[in-house]
């Protein structure tokens, strides 16, 4: 049950003008049943309503039904409506309710300079019908109409008072609430960082143990084989032991976002062998792309051939992003005896400004410039001779 009346406090919360018509509908009704009484006020004869006065008086209380929408023009209505009824001199009755509520609702919903001059204007107002109507009201029944006033513009500004403390309030638990989150996150990196710390130095111990065993092996194999089968098989244990250690910290370093792409880690990583079948998708494309390949082909390592791979990928995919459609690339791969040299580059006649070696907004080149740092290498990109750009990269060779 509660769940329902929050549900519908809400739904009321986001429709103002339902239970704003509401009032103003049963106000109508009280109204129209005191006018039928045409009950006589002491020492005073009022004019009997006819459809203006009628009129008037449904008109000044309908308007509630926008109150909180329009909240100055609400108060405009009643106040000229209370102008006419009393220099009609017509019996007031729902009407006067209609303007303390529309007071209220300005008080309760306007700035503090903008409500206090609806609210002392609304108040002269008052004053003047209420001297103009003069015989019956005395002094104290005058202030106790002020008392009424002002105490109904008072509640609505303290009405508005805590709906904007209670709003700060919000605001502040959902600063405080994202900044805990943040602390949290950067906690959890700090305490990943350590564990992986710690982990690496288990593999490292791992690993020095299997090149001890190792070595022990190779040296005993044929004057102690069974002392030697000995040691190959702690070096297969620890090899187990290091392999699970690893993953571990592959696992503590993995972020959400690496957890929702693990599904393609599951494929096999490219390579330099793939290069050619990169170059064939990008000419699909309708960039014109040739590889050349310089040098005796070696075996890289699988670090430095990924690397070469995805820099190859990404400088022909800023390429294709802003050389333009008619733009031209060469892919050249020259392998020595110490090194192998990767040099992308454009025409750059596509484009006026960006070409293959402005990955523009993202994270394109401080990919790039991390890989080959990874491996020892050297990395430059700027224009090339004769128009376009290049991305010109050396990796090392001894690098396994």
């Amino acid at each position: 049950m509660s769940l329902r009346i929050r549900d519908l406090r809400t739904w009321l919360g986001g429709h103002p003008q339902v239970p704003d018509s509401l009032v103003a509908a049963l106000l109508i009704v009280l109204t129209l049943i005191d006018l039928a009484q045409d009950i006589a006020v002491p020492g005073h004869a009022y004019t009997p309503h006819d459809a203006a006065g009628y009129t008037a008086t449904i008109l000044v209380i309908a308007v509630l039904a926008v109150r909180q929408r329009f909240p100055m023009g609400v108060l405009a209505v009643v106040l000229c409506g209370e102008i006419f009824l009393s220099t009609g001199d017509y019996q007031p009755s729902g009407d006067l309710f209609a303007l303390l509520i529309a007071v209220y609702t300005v008080a309760a919903h306007l700035p503090l300079a903008r409500s206090a001059l609806a609210g002392l204007v609304s108040l002269i107002v008052l004053v003047v019908l209420t001297v103009q109507e003069g015989s019956g009201t005395g002094f104290f029944s005058f202030l106790a109409n002020f008392g009424l006033f002002a105490g109904v513009w008072w509640l609505g500004r303290s009405l508005r008072l805590r709906r904007s403390y209670l709003a700060e309030l919000e605001d502040r638990a959902a600063r405080l609430e994202k900044a805990r989150f943040a602390d949290a996150r950067t906690a959890r990196v700090e305490e990943r960082s350590r564990i992986a710390r710690e982990l690496h130095d288990v593999v490292a111990h791992h690993v020095s143990v299997m090149t001890v065993q190792a070595g022990a092996a190779r040296r005993i194999m044929e004057r102690d084989p069974a002392s030697a089968r000995e040691a190959i098989e702690t070096i297969e244990q620890v090899g187990r032991t290091t392999l699970s250690e690893m993953r571990r910290i592959v696992g503590v370093l993995r972020t959400e976002r690496d957890l929702a792409a693990s599904a393609a880690e599951l494929t096999p990583q490219p390579g330099t062998q793939d290069l050619t079948g990169l170059v064939e998708q990008l000419r699909e494309t309708g960039l014109a792309v040739q590889l050349e390949v310089g040098g005796q082909p070696r075996d890289l390592s699988t670090g430095v051939d990924l690397a070469v791979y995805r820099l190859v990928q990404e400088a022909l995919t800023n390429c294709l992003k802003h050389a333009g459609p008619h733009a031209r690339a060469w892919v050249h791969l020259e392998y020595s005896d110490r090194d192998l040299t990767l040099e992308v580059a454009d025409d750059g006649q596509g484009a006026s400004e960006a070409t293959c070696a402005d990955p523009g907004p993202g994270h394109g080149l401080v990919g790039m410039r991390e890989r080959v740092a990874l491996y020892g290498g050297e990395l430059r990109i700027g224009p090339r001779a004769g128009g376009g750009f290049e991305v010109r990269a050396r990796f090392p060779l001894e690098v396994k």
